[in-house]
């Protein structure tokens, strides 16, 4: 028997890569059309952009919780988020969450580990960019990090939402996730993570000048192994 994996969702595009993601994982691991139970509740992206922007995260932590408790009814057995985002608020969602958590942050953090890199390029909305959730992840493992430029926080924050989290996937777009990479690599990063859950839908290993840490990947690769492993 395999655990539960509950969702909690955030942006659809993120969250639909990330149950795609848990179900192609799985299939590697129990067979062909194999995976776990895996149940989803998306609060509107709308309703997180206004405590995002005033930084309440106890407003988002409460939204987050929301889902838990309706993923615990549904009878999930441990919690995964795939928006990068709103893990700012982890630190008030813990203490009262009814469910155990995978930590997208950690998860990457460990693989980065695993293979050895030492300096990370950091990508994702403003929110996340600003916020500690890398930082702490990574300085946690003794690895140093790098944040985008002003300019480049502004105008990958732009992608993100009028483009990526709308299904918008462009050309132009992906060139510019290119020339922030390639200056970051230029400074020394020697990764770079895909700190947006809608980011893989654009960049991976195959176009990126750096080797691509991929959030929305690593953390269904984690679920899988948590559901299949039935560690608490």
């Amino acid at each position: 028997m395999t655990q539960h994996i509950g969702i909690v969702a955030c942006s659809f595009e993120g969250a639909a890569l990330c149950y795609r993601s848990i179900c192609l994982e799985a299939a590697k691991v129990l067979g062909p059309h194999a995976h776990p139970e895996v149940s989803l509740h998306n609060h509107q992206l709308l309703d997180y952009l206004p405590p995002l922007d005033a930084g309440d995260t106890k407003a988002v932590a409460d939204l987050m919780l929301s889902s838990a408790h309706k993923l615990a009814r549904a009878g999930a057995d441990f919690l995964i988020c795939p928006d990068n985002t709103i893990h700012q608020a982890m630190a008030h969602v813990l203490p009262r969450s009814p469910l155990p958590w995978l930590h997208i942050a950690e998860e990457v953090a460990e693989e980065a580990k695993r293979r050895g890199f030492k300096r990370i390029g950091i990508t994702g909305t403003a929110w996340l960019v600003n916020s500690n959730v890398y930082p702490d992840a990574f300085d946690k493992h003794g690895m140093q990090w790098m944040r985008p430029e002003t300019a480049e926080r502004d105008e990958i924050a732009r992608i993100i939402m009028e483009e990526l989290v709308r299904g918008v996937q462009s050309p132009e777009a992906v060139a510019y996730f290119q020339r922030v990479m390639s200056r970051m690599q230029a400074d020394g990063c020697d990764a770079v993570v895909l700190g947006c859950t809608e980011i893989p839908l654009i960049m991976h290993d195959g176009n990126s000048p750096l080797p691509t840490l991929d959030s929305t990947a690593l953390l269904a690769q984690a679920a899988v192994r948590r559901a299949v492993q039935g560690h608490t």
